[in-house]
Formats: C-alpha cells, structure tokens, sequence
C-alpha cells in the first residue's frame, strides 16, 4: 500500500466492550473515491471516523502518507488536512457565501484571496446565485452543496463524506451526485463516502470496500465487488437476486457444468471437479427470449426453459420473476415486456452467458 495517503492497519473499535469494528488492512490511494458500503449498523460510519482521526480505535494504526499516526500526535492540527459532510449540512446562521467560506475564516485566509476561492466553489455546485439567501430558508439540496461546497473551498487532502444523499428526495439526489461525481474527477481530491446505496457505490467509486457485521468483507473495483463477489452474504448485499446451491460436474477446458438440481448450468472458471459452489447470477444479465425451443439457439450460452410467474416495475425496469424448476429474477427494459408480450404464466427463455455465472466455493461448514 505504498500509494497510500491513508491507511488502517488492525484497526479495532469496541462499544461497550463489544467488538464493534475489526479490520485487519484497509488503504485509501491517492487521488480515488474509495466508496464504503454495507448494511445499516455495519460499522461504515465507525470506519470513516476513524480513518478521519475523529475518534481512536481500541487498537491498530492509522497511517497518513505512510507516517504512522503516534498516540501523543496533535490530532487537531492532523485533521486540518481532512474536510467532512454529513447527510444533516450542519450550516452555521448567516448566509450561504458565510458558510461557504467558514473553512477559509477559520484558517485565516487573506479576504481577496478566500472571496475568490468562495466565488470559484459556489460556481462549480450552482449555488452562485444563492450567495445572499439566508442558510435557514434552504431547501436540503441547497443546503448540501452549500457544506460540499464548503468542504472542498479548503482544498483538503482527504474528503470524507458520510450519507450525503441520504435525506434527499430522488431526483435531488440524482442531480447533486452527478454534479459531485464530476467534481471529484475534475479536482483529483482524494474522498471516502460511506453509503448504503449500491448505485451510489458504482458511481462515485474508483474502488468499493465491503463492510459487514464490523468487517472488511471485500475491497476492489466495481466491476469486481458487485459482478465477483468473495462471498454469498457480500453476493446478497451488493444485489444478486439469483444464488443456486450446485456443484461442479465437468470441466471442459475451463467451461464448467453445475449441477444445480433442477437443471445444469454451463459457467467459466477453474473449479475443481466435485466443488460445491454458488452461482450467482445478477438478474440484469439475463435475457429473456420467447419459446421454449433451443436447437436453434446459440449453443455457446444457456439456455433455461421456463414461466413467468411475477412482473413488477421497479424504477425504469421492469423486475421478471421466471420458474426455471429454480425461481429465477430479470430484470428487463419496458420494451423487452411488451415485444415478448410478457405477463404471468407466459413461457420464455432465460438465457445467459457462461460468463456471466459467477463461482463461489461453500466453505466447509
């Protein structure tokens, strides 16, 4: 982790003698959104607390560029480097330039030059025009990139965001976390945002780090945490509907069959024969097909015969659920459902690549 500009190493928190945080390595590098998901309860939030120095851990280290944080370190003049949001805004009385540029007050920055870095942060999250208004008659969006603002009107070296979204109403969310997500991109600021929501995660994260039951369950890419899960309780959380008990019956030169009970299914991988494994399927990579005839399909994907049984629309898709001999769940556009005609009882195809079945192996109980 030489890359690093933040490290947690054997990091333990307790509560009440309870052991509510255990992480044995966790590291920020320089420059990315580390996202930081999991349950509520988890231990996200305990996490960023103390990777932000706002709170010490029973045991472990905390590195900043690699210099170990001493446990007789002036933590105040350390925090400085650190700027934080929260879902609640947390804005002082007086208007939104004041707040904006409370940072800058605070670390007595000449007025000409903080007036211009004010200007600058209110501009880039289009609340320039909000500059007079009182804090007090803010809407919540208003109010949150009036404290995202602030925060980043300090150019720290580490931002930490804490359920920013949280409280906002949809579309809200959805304009600010667009805004936030060029923004981090453009300023290279290195950031860890805790979340609940998995879209959040996908959007904002260079990497996602996996927190459950006060553990670091997975730390890696998007691609890799939401489409390769280490684990059927990580697989649950970060969305995958379809999970089916099976074990490995052949390998055909890393093209696997599993035998999952009431049908096969054809999956890459290098799992030994006899394996007991879980293949997780995300529904959004299923499709749906018409008929129940396979010949003439495409013999390098799966191909599972079977009857919706469910169809609700969830957002802007639609969710199918398909009894294959084993409930599976798709989910599919609102012009898949009306070119299949698909309605309850409709017979269809479930068809899949093999690369879309992700392997995992049972531990031995």
């Amino acid at each position: 982790m030489n890359d690093c500009i933040l490290e947690g190493r054997n990091v333990q928190v307790l509560y009440e003698g309870r052991l509510a945080l255990a992480v044995a390595e966790i590291g920020v590098h320089r420059g990315e959104t580390l996202a930081v998901i999991g349950p509520n309860g988890a231990g996200k939030s305990t996490l960023l607390r103390i990777l932000g120095l706002l709170e010490r851990p029973a045991s472990g280290q905390i590195l900043l560029d690699s210099q170990l944080v001493a446990k007789d370190a002036d933590l105040l003049a350390l925090r400085r480097r650190f700027a934080s949001v929260f879902q609640d805004p947390l804005l002082i009385e007086g208007t939104v330039e004041r707040n904006v540029g409370l940072g800058l007050q605070l670390r007595r920055m000449a007025q000409s030059a903080a007036s211009e870095r004010i200007r600058l942060w209110m501009q880039r999250f289009g609340i320039e025009g909000l500059a007079s208004r009182q804090a007090s008659s803010l809407s919540g969006g208003e109010a949150q990139r009036v404290s995202l603002a602030r925060a980043f009107a300090i150019e720290p070296d580490i931002l930490l965001l804490d359920e920013p979204f949280a409280a906002l109403d949809p579309l809200t969310r959805e304009m600010l976390l667009r805004d936030l997500h060029r923004i981090l991109r453009e300023s290279g600021v290195t950031c860890v945002f805790v979340t609940h929501d998995r879209d959040e995660a996908q959007r904002l994260g260079d990497r996602v780090a996996v927190v459950m039951d006060g553990r670091l369950q997975q730390v890696g890419t998007p691609e890799e945490v939401f489409g390769r899960p280490i684990s059927e309780s990580v697989a649950r959380f970060v969305g995958v509907d379809n999970l089916l008990a099976g074990q490995v019956t052949a390998d055909h030169e890393g093209l696997l069959a599993v035998d999952v009970g009431s049908f096969s299914v054809r999956a890459s991988g290098r799992i030994p024969v006899g394996s007991p494994v879980i293949v997780c399927l995300r529904p959004e990579d299923l499709v749906l097909q018409s008929g129940v005839e396979t010949d003439a399909r495409d013999g390098a994907l799966n191909h599972l015969p079977g009857r919706v049984t469910g169809l609700f629309l969830t957002g802007s898709q639609y969710r199918v659920e398909v009894d294959c001999g084993h409930p599976l769940v798709a989910l599919v556009t609102k012009h898949c459902v009306q070119a299949l005609w698909l309605a309850p009882l409709s017979e269809v195809l479930v068809d899949f690549k093999p690369s879309a079945a992700h392997l995992i192996v049972k531990q031995e109980s």
